[in-house]
């Protein structure tokens, strides 16, 4: 699948491509581990020739440098690429209005990103994070104005509890306020919890997935090997590297990219564009060759047993009451049953000795 066979993203009419461009790594920025603008214009010049056109931004990547080196860089071509901006973090130290999720402060952190994007209006605005100190009304009847303003397209939700997410929702199907299409969420063969709450919510509402850090900083991306040091990555001081749980998802995608000759990325990218509902990896980059490699993903198809394998060794602990609904609720509800092709085990009938109050 090419990056110019398109998806709608969510319930919209919204097409972009297969993989987003992720800019947290465009910038400079003390602090930051981004390239330099250089490398940046290369990595979104490949991106954009190969029929890309979904650039994925947030106000304070690189303390606003991300925004600006994207607005600079296209230019006339800003009306053929789907681009992101998100909202939330103060970017001003002392001013509690600096950042949030209330109406003034998203207002000000709107044109402020336009203004370093150079351009009148964002295609797909997203809550970074929730501000558990604004109504969530607020926030979304703000979003709502935005958007009949014309100065954002659509609206999303970025690290929100599912019922939080679920709650803005709803309010906004019953008041006729721009719903949300798109939550973009950590997701990976690594970081899987995302399944218990959010991701059922996003298929039964008809939202895409966003996935970030697809790769788990990286830990995914075929480098890392047991007993070896990574020298090619500047985040394991900080992150750490991976555990001894985790390298065992590492070698078991490094043995289904070794049988599908291509990379332990590509295999992990694919497996992610084959979870339920619409699915869009945000692929970060610092150099150009982090790219090529990303979207190679895009040409890995994965078989059924490929998926059961990675499935099973990749699977998460849910908290409750995710466990109950699986095996356990078709055996309480179907009684031995099969209903929509679930099917249940007999059990013996459940006598009033058995129940404990």
């Amino acid at each position: 699948m090419p990056l110019d066979h398109y998806v709608t993203l969510g319930r919209s009419g919204l097409r972009v491509s297969p993989f987003a461009l992720g800019a947290m790594t465009f910038g400079t920025d003390p602090g930051s581990a981004g390239c330099d603008v250089g490398e940046s214009e290369k990595i979104m010049a490949a991106y954009l020739e190969r029929g890309g056109n979904f650039i994925d931004c947030a106000n304070f990547y690189a303390n606003g440098h991300s925004e600006k080196i994207v607005g600079d860089f296209l230019g006339r071509r800003r009306q053929h690429v789907v681009v992101a901006s998100k909202f939330f973090g103060n970017m001003y130290p002392g001013d509690p209005n600096g950042g949030g999720a209330g109406r003034a402060s998203i207002i000000a952190q709107l044109h402020e990103s336009l203004r370093r994007l150079n351009t009148d209006h964002l295609d797909l605005y997203w809550l970074h994070n929730w501000d558990r100190h604004t109504p969530i009304e607020e926030t979304m009847r703000t979003l709502d104005d935005l958007v009949a303003a014309g100065k954002i397209r659509y609206i999303g939700f970025s690290n929100t509890p599912a019922w939080v997410t679920a709650q803005a929702q709803t309010m906004a199907l019953l008041r006729s306020w721009t719903p949300i299409i798109a939550l973009q969420v950590e997701y990976s063969l690594l970081a899987r919890t995302v399944e218990g709450e959010l991701a059922p919510l996003a298929v039964d509402q008809g939202m895409a997935l966003t996935p970030w850090s697809p790769l788990k900083n990286g830990f995914l991306s075929g480098k890392y090997r047991r007993g070896t040091m990574v020298a090619d990555s500047e985040r394991t001081a900080y992150v750490g590297g991976p555990t001894e749980e985790e390298y065992e998802v590492i070698e078991a995608v490094a043995v289904i990219a070794e049988e599908l000759e291509t990379t332990s990325a590509a295999v992990s990218l694919a497996w992610l564009r084959a979870r339920r509902g619409t699915v869009v990896p945000i692929v970060g980059a610092r150099r150009l060759e982090h790219l090529t490699d990303n979207l190679a993903g895009l040409d890995v198809v994965l078989t059924d047993e490929h998926l059961r394998v990675l499935d099973e060794i990749s699977a998460p602990t849910l908290d409750y009451p995710a466990p109950m609904h699986g095996a356990q609720q078709a055996m309480l509800q179907f009684a031995g049953t099969t209903v929509d092709g679930v099917e249940s085990t007999v059990y013996p009938p459940l006598l009033a000795s058995d129940v404990r109050y």
